[in-house]
């Protein structure tokens, strides 16, 4: 058979195809136009409402591909090509392989939950699972990156982050600190108390609101247990800094005022058999 011939026969399928051809081709590109412009409406919707880069990207391409998929399937559907056979061998193979990547894919599911949730940002100081604690330097789709007090470099699985409760120190401009001051039984416990309350109020960083207090809490072996505590704003003051102040500042007032601040003791008696 000759070329002449081959093309003579090819020829007429290829001309009753032409429309669905051209209707597809039109199909995908009427869809990729469409996926840039849903792109760029979610980011400029979102960039007014949250101030969330990463949120903001991840949104994005999902619309932007999510078109893509409808419209390719769509042109597909021009051509006559079977979707339903596609489909189903891409769900069996889908499930196969999310099977086998389930982790990632919770993984990636809790990080696309906590970014829309944003139970912290970067910079807070956090708690995690009562494990992990430091500041946040990164979070995104994958994971979650803490620099703990000590200064090491901590990436936490976002599902194990998503599935525990998390502690944000920073949310709240206010903490509360507490110091526990043990009194000599023959000192004069609500003399003390006074004189220690005082002391608070007067120390830099403790606020005035809500007001500092002091409570007697036991009756210990060798001393009465006094509780005192007090509120700092952690955006102006260090709430260690200010604990540490305070702890001085006591111990000054003590001294002072002539107040036993007695060690634990213990009473060992030795008696002769």
């Amino acid at each position: 058979m000759s070329f002449s011939q081959s093309f003579q026969e090819i020829l007429p399928n290829v001309l009753g195809r032409l429309p669905s051809l051209i209707a597809a081709v039109v199909t995908f590109i009427s869809t990729l136009l469409l996926s840039g412009l849903a792109a760029r409406w979610v980011k400029k919707t979102l960039k007014l409402k949250r101030d969330n880069p990463d949120l903001i990207v991840l949104l994005c391409q999902f619309a932007r591909w999510a078109i893509l998929l409808l419209g390719t399937l769509l042109s597909l559907e021009q051509i006559n090509f079977d979707i339903t056979s596609f489909l189903a061998g891409l769900g069996i193979a889908g499930f196969t392989i999310g099977f086998a990547l389930q982790d990632i894919a919770r993984n990636f599911v809790s990080g696309i939950l906590l970014l829309i949730r944003q139970p912290f940002a970067i910079g807070d100081a956090v708690q995690v699972a009562g494990t992990y604690s430091g500041e946040v330097l990164d979070v995104n789709i994958r994971d979650l990156v803490l620099k703990t007090w000590d200064g090491e470099r901590v990436i936490i699985p976002n599902l194990a982050v998503f599935s525990n409760p998390i502690i944000n120190y920073s949310e709240q401009p206010k903490r509360r600190r507490t110091i526990h001051i043990g009194i000599g039984y023959g000192q004069d416990i609500q003399a003390a108390m006074r004189v220690f309350l005082k002391t608070l109020q007067e120390t830099a960083g403790v606020l005035a609101e809500p007001a500092p207090a002091i409570f007697a809490e036991e009756l210990g072996d060798s001393a009465v247990t006094l509780v005192a505590r007090f509120w700092v704003n952690q955006k102006t003051h260090g709430p260690l800094d200010v604990h540490s102040d305070a702890v001085l500042a006591i111990n000054a007032a003590a001294e002072a005022a002539n107040i036993d601040l007695p060690y634990p003791t213990q009473t060992v008696r030795l008696e002769q058999l």
